[in-house]
This record gives C-alpha cells, sequence and structure tokens, in this order.
C-alpha cells in the first residue's frame, strides 16, 4: 500500500505560470493612467498655480500683517518663493485628495466593477495583487506632490523672475540651495500624507464603494486636524501626524531645521506600515464575491 503524497497548493500549475510575473507594474500603472480621475486631478494640480498667479495680479501686494511679514507676502518675489507659497496653500487639504483618491480607489473600484474576482481568478496572488496596486497608487501620489511645486516653480519663474528664496523671517537662500530646500519640503509632504495613504488603501480592501474608502480616508484625516487643534490634549498631540504636517516649513529657515520633520516621518511612516499591514492581512482573509 503506498502512502499518499502532500503537494504543496499550486506546485502543480500551468506550464510557464510564474506568480511573480502577474499583473506588471507597467500594465496597472498603464491601467490606473487612462482613468478620468487621474488626468482630472493631474488637470486641477497645474490649473493651480495659474489661478493663483491670476489672483496676485488681481490682488496687488498685501503688505506685512501687523509688521509680521508671512510666506503669502513674498510669493511674486521670484519663483522658488512663488512655489514655496503654491506647496503652503496646498499642503493642508488640496494634496490630501489625490492621495486618498489614487490609493482609496485602486483596489474598491475593481470591486464595484465586479473585475476584482477575474483578477484573483487570472490567477494574480492576492499579495501580488496588492503590492501592485500599493506601488503604483503611491508613486502617482508622488508624482501628484511633485507636479504642482514643478509648475508652480515654472510658473513662477516665467511671471516673477528666476531668484533666491526671499524668507519670511528675513535674509535669503540662494536660487540653487533654494530649489534643494523645495525638495526637501516636498519629499516630506508627501512623507506626512502616508498615513493618508495607509487609512484609503485599507478601507479600500473592506468595501467595494470607492467614495466611501476616499470619503473615509479624508474624514479621517481632517479629524486628526480637528484633533489637533485641542490644546487639551497637551503632549498627545504629538503622536498625531497632522500636529508635524507643516514641519516642511522648518526648511524655509536661515538655517534647515530636521528636527521636527524627521518627527512627523518617524510618526507618519509607523501609521502608515501599520495601516498597511492590516490591508494586507485582511485582503489575504477575505471572501471575494465581486
Amino acid at each position: 500500500m503506498s502512502t499518499p503524497t502532500t503537494t504543496r497548493p499550486g506546485a502543480e500549475s500551468a506550464p510557464g505560470y510564474r506568480p511573480g510575473r502577474t499583473l506588471p507594474l507597467r500594465v496597472e500603472a498603464l491601467r490606473q493612467w487612462k482613468r478620468r480621475r487621474t488626468l482630472v486631478m493631474g488637470g486641477i494640480l497645474i490649473a493651480l498655480p495659474f489661478v493663483l498667479m491670476i489672483a496676485f495680479a488681481i490682488g496687488g501686494e498685501d503688505g506685512d500683517r501687523n509688521g509680521r511679514i508671512t510666506l503669502m507676502d513674498t510669493a511674486t518675489a521670484s519663483g522658488a518663493n512663488f512655489a514655496a507659497t503654491c506647496l503652503f496653500v496646498s499642503a493642508g487639504f488640496l494634496l490630501v485628495i489625490p492621495v486618498a483618491l489614487f490609493c482609496g480607489d485602486t483596489v474598491a473600484s475593481e470591486a464595484s466593477w465586479s473585475s476584482l474576482r477575474y483578477l484573483l481568478a487570472a490567477p494574480v496572488p492576492r499579495s501580488r495583487l496588492l503590492a501592485s496596486k500599493l506601488t503604483v497608487a503611491l508613486g502617482y501620489s508622488a508624482a501628484a506632490m511633485v507636479l504642482l511645486p514643478l509648475v508652480a516653480l515654472a510658473v513662477g519663474t516665467v511671471a516673477y523672475g528666476w531668484g533666491p528664496l526671499q524668507l519670511p523671517t528675513g535674509g535669503s537662500v540662494p536660487a540653487g540651495d533654494a530649489l534643494f530646500r523645495i525638495a526637501v519640503a516636498v519629499a516630506f509632504v508627501f512623507a506626512s500624507q502616508l498615513v493618508t495613504a495607509g487609512l484609503a488603501f485599507w478601507l479600500s480592501t473592506r468595501t467595494d464603494a470607492p467614495l466611501g474608502a476616499v470619503g473615509g480616508a479624508v474624514g479621517l484625516t481632517i479629524v486628526g486636524n480637528v484633533l489637533d487643534a485641542v490644546t487639551a490634549l497637551g503632549d498627545w498631540r504629538e503622536y498625531l501626524p497632522a500636529h508635524w504636517q507643516f514641519a516642511w516649513i522648518d526648511a524655509l529657515q536661515p538655517q534647515l531645521e530636521w528636527g521636527g520633520m524627521v518627527k512627523g516621518t518617524a510618526i507618519s511612516l509607523t501609521y502608515a506600515v501599520v495601516l498597511f499591514a492590516l490591508a494586507f492581512r485582511g485582503f489575504a482573509r477575505k471572501d471575494i464575491v465581486s
């Protein structure tokens, strides 16, 4: 009597099948690029610098506020100042939207179209599916973060000239060094939005309603901002990612300060890793019916 042998799941698969080669990143990136929401969001980010330039042209110079100069007051000093101002007015809310949209819509939209189960039946391993979608979503989110200041720098340079970054605290930073400072600021803004990305992605694996995942992530981000405004929480606010969202302003000081940005990145990354892990763990056990 022969002893039955056990085989690993998937050992007997179709010739040439390689789980790691399913759903290549270029295919997923192209699929997401063709989505209307990608083009609309890109158009909004490109249009914002032009809208602000027109607003400054119509409104003229504001001057100082009770002797205190703000970043808005130096917006027309140079292209670098205009780029920094565009980043300032958009970092608190506008740049949250593309991150929540790209990360929250990616899995939930497949479920709402009833195409998710067909992707898994291709067969695409669940972890591979999530990894591809998350990588592409974070890539598009990063592109959105870079697109706005790049367009603003080009528009500002044409409108206000190329020159040093005038600091609200006084003094200036040479144009070459200003580009590095703005790049640091953009990198931190992206890092601070990883919490929103984690929330949106986790919610996207829990629902087949894309708007629910996107809206839920944006809503929870707003709740975090509200809690950060509650001074009664004291030092507990330092554990909120929203508490550090404008720490990139330290890059626009006479001496670049890293402390706040390092703390903010650590807090954001910690929350994001936990949320991404929950997304992968929950999706691996989920009964896919759509």
